[in-house]
């Protein structure tokens, strides 16, 4: 049974962070949120307690029950989770004279604490809370205080139970991954043996006993996360895995050729579908960015569910859902109002009667891409920036035409390639072209243009939460702009987007 680490929940912008911390480790961890606690098993090593937007004083702060726990399980508090903690187990938390936001330097540290086992005096913390720690119970221990944080963190006598007021899973934090690992290699006993190579064992094992000799079908799209997916299942089930892959009309140039080449090379049951004028024929006219994406997403369920039908005795809908996702669709609050339409997790019609599989669903991106590489996947997909389930369908402002269609394929193609020859390609999270509803004034030879404007984006980022604008060469941006004005009819102006994520998007629509 694979050991794990819970990570409880209780709204902080940083859990999915201490997650990321956690399996860089090599040790596996699953984030719950506060109120759906899951029942323990052999398996749980330890407990991590989130950071909160909330107060522990307010009425409505969120509640675990650690009396239950405590004495039976290691369990770290973070922040909220150190306050919550000290507040209703015989100390007060109290809101800060002063809020202690930023970085901070742990003065004093208790000698030979475990948890800050090999961190330097002085080591550099990042705080960011309101309230503050003002007195703890005669069985809590200082170990850690900075020059205005007395109790930076603390012991409870006789447990395994440590808090600590500051954040270790973001960068700024120094030493941070080097408590978390003292947290739960030397105090949980995690033996971090989670890898890419121990994930693609236990997985297609558990695959081969759920699946047996059933079919499943599962849609590519010449992305990461479907690549890897349907190499796992294939491992597992052979022949069995029947991929589809839909030409919608708005892939990028060339881009289903290549990529059914692709899955074709490596021994994948592929079949693609041209249904290009299905998809235009139900775009035509529309301009809203949510209706567009729901005709393409109706689309591509008539279009699967009719290949899916000519498979005989399929039961399995095989889908590559990311963690991410699923942390989105069982939040503390709920699924997000504003998920696009695109990212819900499941989304599967009644009238498909297919249970789904998805082995990727633990994973976070990087981690996918960690497996596709032990799979020994082509780099050139485990490389790919990502891209829109709708496409350039969200690409193009306003209403989409075939002829909208071929102008941005062909500066979007001009734009990847000067990226990948300029070696820049792999620096950038993702990149892509947008066309505009806007027509400016130009002139080309003698003669005046009224034509249209494409604007480029580029970003970086480590997972696509948040997100900031790539600084690219002045003369590499001039080249792609000489050649996309020269060679695409219909464009006359090229742009450069410099917003970051938030307040922008990184698409468009």
């Amino acid at each position: 049974m694979q050991e794990k680490i819970l990570i409880l929940d209780f709204g902080s912008q940083f859990t999915q962070l201490i997650a990321r911390r956690v399996r860089e480790l090599n040790i596996y961890c699953e984030i719950h949120p506060f109120n759906k606690f899951p029942e323990l098993d052999s398996s749980v090593k330890g407990i991590i307690l989130s950071g909160s937007p909330y107060s522990v004083r307010q009425e409505d702060a969120p509640h675990f029950e650690f009396a239950k726990h405590h004495k039976t399980l290691p369990i770290l508090g973070v922040c909220y989770g150190a306050q919550y903690v000290a507040h209703f187990n015989g100390g007060e938390v109290l809101a800060s004279s002063t809020r202690e936001y930023g970085r901070a330097n742990l003065d004093y540290i208790k000698p030979d604490t475990i948890l800050f086992k090999d961190v330097p005096q002085g080591s550099q913390v990042w705080m960011s809370h309101g309230d503050t720690i003002a007195r703890i119970a005669t069985d809590f221990v200082i170990i850690a205080s900075t020059d205005s944080v007395k109790v930076a963190a603390y012991h409870i006598t006789g447990t395994q139970t440590y808090g600590i007021q500051f954040h270790p899973e973001v960068t700024h934090s120094i030493d941070g991954k080097q408590i978390l690992q003292n947290f739960l290699v030397d105090v949980c006993g995690c033996t971090q043996d989670w890898t890419p190579d121990s994930f693609i064992e236990t997985t297609i094992a558990e695959l081969k006993a759920k699946l047996g000799d059933d079919k499943v079908v599962l849609g590519l799209s010449g992305g990461v996360d479907s690549s890897v997916a349907a190499v796992l299942l294939h491992q597992a089930i052979g022949a069995n895995l029947h991929c589809i892959f839909v030409d919608n009309g708005l892939l990028r140039k060339d881009e289903f050729q290549s990529v059914l080449d692709s899955y074709q090379h490596m021994g994948l049951n592929v079949r693609g579908i041209d249904a290009k004028q299905r998809f235009y024929d139900a775009l035509a006219g529309l301009t809203d960015p949510e209706k567009k994406r729901k005709a393409i997403g109706r689309v591509f369920i008539e279009v699967f569910d009719d290949a899916a039908h000519e498979i005989q005795g399929v039961s399995w809908l095989g889908q590559g859902t990311i963690y991410p996702d699923v942390i989105e669709s069982v939040s503390v609050k709920g699924p997000s109002a504003t998920i696009k339409s695109h990212h819900n997790v499941g989304g599967l019609p009644d009238f498909m009667k297919l249970k789904v599989v998805e082995p990727l669903n633990t994973l976070f991106k990087d981690e996918v891409r960690k497996v596709g590489a032990a799979l020994g996947i082509d780099q050139n997909i485990l490389g790919r920036h990502p891209f829109p389930g709708p496409g350039l369908a969200i690409r193009i402002l306003g209403d989409i035409t075939p002829e909208k269609v071929a102008i941005l394929q062909q500066a979007d193609a001009i734009y990847i390639n000067n990226l990948r020859s300029a070696g820049v390609y792999d620096k950038v999270w993702q990149a892509g072209a947008i066309y505009l509803p806007v027509q400016s004034v130009g002139v080309m030879g003698d003669e005046r243009t009224y034509e249209n404007v494409i604007c480029l984006r580029a970003v970086e980022s480590l997972d696509g939460m948040t997100a900031d604008w790539c600084h690219l060469p002045y003369d590499l941006l001039a080249k792609i702009s000489n050649e996309i004005i020269n060679n695409v009819k219909g464009i006359n102006r090229v742009v450069y987007d410099i917003s970051s994520k938030p307040p922008a998007t990184i698409e468009w629509e």
